[in-house]
């Protein structure tokens, strides 16, 4: 059974379940077997499986690099390059089913090993939009917001408030890419290279 790196991402599994087993067999000629998501249904997809009509996740996304990351946690910071991704956004599944990553694990891991950071409340103001801006800075009594725009918005709270006093008040959070995020990222060209492009 290909057990390799299974604590980092599948310690969850039950590996005297048959489906497990299966699975595994399925990836035993692969370096790690993908991440499985608890709330994956592994009857139904491995019926997918053997009628081709679901694909397993490539050899080449499950070989890590030197720095112990895969090819999913490259995409990952791609897409927060774009500077749009959030505590908000959603995980495609692609993540799980072409990469064989745990996402949300992931983030956690390219924030810890340096590769990106979560922004402050205050650098995460571009987030929300002008109604809630405004939301925010009625808490606090301040006047003359209510014809401003949303960059006014954003200046009048930089200007008037805390970090400390807004934070409690949304929780959203932007992601942003570091520059050991996008050296890395040049580093490994084909990996975003051969990934399907759209604009976020």
């Amino acid at each position: 059974m290909n057990t390799n790196n299974i604590d980092k991402q599948n310690s969850h599994l039950d590996l005297t379940d048959p489906d497990v087993k299966e699975i595994f067999t399925l990836y035993k000629n692969h370096e790690e077997v993908p991440y499985i998501s608890p709330k994956r249904n592994l009857k139904e997809w491995l019926d997918l499986v053997n009628i081709s009509s679901e694909s397993l996740v490539p050899k080449r996304n499950m070989m890590r690099f030197k720095e112990d990351i895969l090819p999913g946690h490259l995409i990952l910071l791609w897409r927060i390059q774009f500077g749009t991704f959030t505590t908000s956004s959603g995980y495609p599944k692609y993540f799980e089913y072409d990469y064989g990553i745990n996402a949300e694990q992931a983030l956690k891991e390219v924030i810890e090993k340096g590769y990106a950071n979560q922004l402050s409340a205050m650098d995460s103001l571009p987030y929300l939009n002008a109604a809630q801006l405004k939301a925010v800075l009625k808490q606090f009594g301040l006047k003359g917001y209510s014809k401003l725009n949303k960059e006014g918005l954003m200046e009048l709270a930089q200007a008037e408030l805390t970090e400390d006093q807004i934070s409690p008040y949304f929780t959203i959070r932007g992601y942003k890419i570091t520059p050991a995020g996008t050296e890395i990222l040049a580093n490994y060209p084909e990996v975003v290279d051969r990934h399907p492009k759209k604009k976020y």
